[in-house]
């Protein structure tokens, strides 16, 4: 189940292993893109297939259909992890997520994001704060 946050480092030549964790999950190819709010995605090409159907379908002719593919297709790469479950980030993608040495995985169901550490220090204590707010928000979306 893809829960759980986990610390790791990004190593010499942007190499990082996936906790162990999701990789009994995901498997070992995977596919990482750009995600919200600075982070990045890793999925499974199961998931990949499922989240690229709902998240860009629609009429080509709406730009915000062909907006969301370009950032959710056009960043994309498929990555294959090593018998130590790491693989090499892509320089185009630790530049989006600005990662630095320390990276938070963070598994949330569906997917997984990867952050850089402080990044993710500053959403986090964001969400702690605005929590009540967003619940709200969400729930009036949900009726």
């Amino acid at each position: 189940m893809l829960i759980g946050e986990f610390k790791n480092n990004l190593g010499e030549k942007n190499r990082v292993a996936v906790p162990k964790k999701f990789r009994e999950s995901l498997g070992n190819k995977l596919i990482v893109t750009h995600g919200y709010e600075g982070c990045l995605i890793m999925v499974s090409p199961e998931q990949w297939e499922s989240l690229t159907k709902e998240a860009a379908s629609g009429p080509f002719v709406s730009s915000s259909v062909r907006d969301t593919t370009r950032f959710l297709l056009g960043g994309a790469t498929e990555v294959e992890l090593d018998k130590q479950g790491r693989f090499v980030m892509p320089q185009n993608l630790v530049t989006y997520a600005s990662l630095k040495s320390e990276v938070i995985f963070l598994g949330l169901g569906r997917w997984v994001e990867i952050w850089d550490s402080s990044k993710w220090q500053k959403r986090k204590e964001y969400l702690s704060q605005n929590s009540s707010e967003i619940a709200e928000k969400l729930a009036s979306v949900n009726l």
